[in-house]
């Protein structure tokens, strides 16, 4: 049992996920020098998965290239997760006057956005899988452009909802491509740090965006958010067009992941017993020796389409974040995190209600910066669990002899109990009409807390099934978008009958009682893993749907 992690007890030789990351004992790995290992202060650590000798292999591809297409993808996940769906928070009120609509059907503004949001969720998951990356972000960036033009001239409500509609579009993909392309670019003990630059870009920036909204709508009107938007949108389209190469990649299987069996002996007796990272029974083809692909070129790389990455119809991928939940691990990481982001949805819904009525009579402009809480929260929270998830996950992993488990990443979830602690706090402070200093403090709390469960758990979906990570993070965004979309039909009614107090103190036992349910995954998981690897009900589901 190594570090409270239960064995396994079936006869596999090998459970996936299960990796050598670190040769503690050279002599006691055999065949260890053929492995390709990290550089610099990290030698020791095995490179999972191994690369490729292709220079066109993303893992292969220099940090500054890696560092560039992440940063695309961050400026990409800034505009259309982080702050489209947020865009109105802080106007709600001003917008509901303006277009003579009550503020719940105002709500729905945002309400509906999420909704398509949640619905092109499994389209995405699909058309990721079988085309790439590429295509699909470059997609959804243009309809994040294309509403964000409708909106800054719409003069009605049904035109704006068809604005907000069109930008829904744009979000899914940017939620959940985002954290699946790390695992497309970098090394099991690098991918912590940038899933949370992801999460703190999901969590934290749309409360930026809040900063900068409130105080636009009140000086210049809500029109010129649809305005910025629009140069933003068309920016962030050439730069994703020039500079993000397609991520996905046709890997042999003999290109192993080094997993060990379950009596913690390596398996390295040909590339035939040895399991690779990714499941790779979809690849329609092996690739090249290296020696005939030579580096593609900048031409060679614009190109928007560059194959099918998956020979499954595209029904049968349609159905795959559907199929995927029959994982009980899966659907535990896309209730936890669902359920534990929408708490902070729920705020954003109702502070300008909150916050624009007696005792606080805040404006627009001021509600807007109420937001520095939770985005200094959220930053903290990201910053801390970016600077410990990796480090953690590799010090686990050297004193349990060198063998890494993905249930690794789970322990820096016990401080989500910190947003708990905000959610409680929050509503006992808004309810009281305290200093709204200290309300802020509560929410920047619940943000801090969001940051540690989000990502401590996208970081083992991908590490636990990195086969499903597409149909695990396309469920989450889905799930998480159609509770938000519901939502947005009741919290506003529900604060202006029983007040803050009663509904952020059930969030908040809902939120605490999500993350104890992280103890028996973390006990559990290796088992689980094990047994899921010889009783694979998604793939046995779709071989009965399919044939």
């Amino acid at each position: 049992m190594g570090l409270g992690i239960l064995e396994s007890r079936s006869r596999l030789s090998k459970v996936p996920g299960t990796v050598a990351l670190a040769d503690i004992d050279e002599q006691s790995i055999d065949n260890a020098a053929i492995l390709k290992r990290a550089k610099g202060s990290d030698e020791k650590i095995i490179l999972v998965p191994q690369p490729s000798d292709d220079p066109n292999d993303p893992l292969n591809w220099p940090l500054w290239k890696k560092v560039t297409i992440v940063a695309i993808m961050v400026f990409g996940a800034c505009l259309n997760a982080a702050t489209i769906g947020p865009l109105l928070s802080a106007s709600i009120v001003v917008i509901s006057e303006d277009l003579n609509r009550s503020m719940t059907e105002t709500t729905l503004l945002t309400g509906y956005n999420l909704a398509i949001a949640g619905a092109s969720c499994p389209l995405i998951s699909a058309f990721a899988t079988k085309v790439g990356k590429r295509p699909v972000l470059l997609t959804s960036s243009m309809a994040s452009l294309i509403g964000s033009i409708i909106g800054s001239v719409s003069q009605t409500y049904d035109t704006l909802l068809v604005a907000r509609i069109i930008q829904g579009f744009s979000i899914a993909a940017y939620e959940s491509i985002t954290f699946t392309l790390i695992g497309d670019l970098f090394f099991v003990h690098q991918r912590g740090f940038w899933i949370n630059i992801i999460s703190f870009t999901l969590t934290a920036v749309s409360n930026l965006s809040s900063i900068i909204a409130g105080p636009i709508t009140y000086n210049l009107g809500w029109h010129y958010l649809f305005y910025i938007l629009v140069a933003c949108s068309g920016l962030q389209v050439l730069l994703l067009f020039f500079f993000a190469p397609e991520t996905c990649y046709k890997r042999e299987n003999s290109l192993s992941q080094y997993v060990l069996g379950s009596d913690g002996n390596p398996e390295t007796k040909g590339t035939e017993t040895i399991e690779h990272i990714e499941d790779s029974s979809d690849s329609v083809s092996q690739h090249p020796s290296p020696s005939a692909t030579p580096l593609k070129s900048f031409r060679q790389e614009l190109a928007v389409y560059t194959g099918s990455y998956s020979n499954e119809n595209i029904l049968k991928l349609l159905l795959g974040p559907f199929l995927c939940l029959t994982n009980l691990v899966a659907l535990w990481n896309v209730v936890m995190t669902g359920v534990v982001t929408s708490t902070y949805v729920a705020i954003s819904y109702v502070v300008a209600q909150i916050f624009s009525a007696a005792p606080y009579l805040l404006s627009t402009a001021q509600i807007g910066y109420l937001s520095v809480g939770p985005f200094l929260g959220g930053f903290i929270g990201c910053t801390l669990v970016a600077r410990s998830s990796d480090p953690l996950a590799v010090w686990m992993a050297k004193h349990n002899n060198g063998t890494y488990e993905p249930e690794f990443r789970i322990p820096l979830i016990v401080f989500a109990f910190i947003g708990t602690a905000g959610l409680f706090g929050f509503g006992a402070t808004a309810a009281a009409g305290d200093s709204i200093y200290l309300v802020d403090f509560m929410w920047g709390l619940t943000l801090a807390g969001i940051s540690f469960a989000v990502g401590s758990c996208s970081a083992h979906a991908i590490d636990a099934f990195g086969s499903m990570r597409n149909e695990i993070f396309v469920a989450n965004v889905m799930f998480k978008n159609f509770l938000f979309f519901g939502y947005s039909y009741f919290i506003n009614d529900w604060i202006l009958e029983d007040g803050p107090a009663r509904p952020f103190y059930v969030f908040g036992g809902i939120n605490a009682g999500l993350i104890v349910t992280a103890l028996p995954v973390y006990l559990f998981g290796k088992r689980y893993r094990s047994m899921w690897s010889q009783h694979n009900l998604m793939e046995m589901m779709k071989a009965k749907l399919f044939g």
